[in-house]
């Protein structure tokens, strides 16, 4: 069967929570995230908040009426950037709004299968932002793959446990990751 792709914008995107904590929970108990109980809750408590701002997609890929993979963001305003940042990103990029990409996620069993490009070619696409910027954790494997889909490092930023996360930033309208 093939992949199913849902745009939900704002709170419609809340009938999605219960199966994206489950495959929050599956992706971050993973190394190097190795996320347990408590980081699980802390997301799944914090995803109503984040469906009220401004900008919020979530872009959903079921098979088969299962959630395989999702991808979230909402809008950084002019004048904003990430928290504990070690530095300003380019002039630029501070006074624009930007799509904060907040996850990208895909099950351990469909990676490599293009549910990852679908997800952000749907999640990019006709966004008014003229940047979209993430978080990643250096020591992931999907670090790699941002880079390859043309995010770049501009700036890094320690998580309160002292992990550094590499910010990066992709110019937007992107140029679409082709969809395996």
């Amino acid at each position: 069967m093939p992949v199913t792709y849902t745009v939900r914008a704002g709170t419609a995107a809340a009938l999605l929570f219960p199966p994206l904590v489950e495959l929050y929970a599956l992706v971050y108990a993973e190394p190097p995230y190795e996320e347990g109980p408590e980081q699980v809750s802390r997301f799944a408590d914090g995803l109503p908040a984040e469906a009220t701002r401004p900008g919020f997609t979530l872009v959903a890929a079921e098979d088969d009426g299962r959630l395989i993979g999702a991808a979230y963001g909402w809008t950084m305003p002019a004048g904003r950037w990430w928290l504990r940042s070690d530095q300003d990103p380019p002039a630029d990029v501070l006074v624009a709004d930007k799509l904060a990409v907040m996850e990208w996620i895909v099950t351990p069993d469909r990676r490599g299968d293009g549910v990852g490009s679908g997800l952000m070619v749907r999640l990019l696409g006709g966004r008014p932002e003229r940047y979209a910027t993430l978080a990643s954790d250096p020591r992931a494997a999907a670090r790699r793959i941002y880079e390859r889909a043309g995010w770049r490092q501009v700036a890094r930023s320690p998580l309160p446990d002292g992990t550094p996360m590499d910010l990066l930033l992709l110019d937007l309208p992107a140029v679409p990751v082709q969809d395996d």
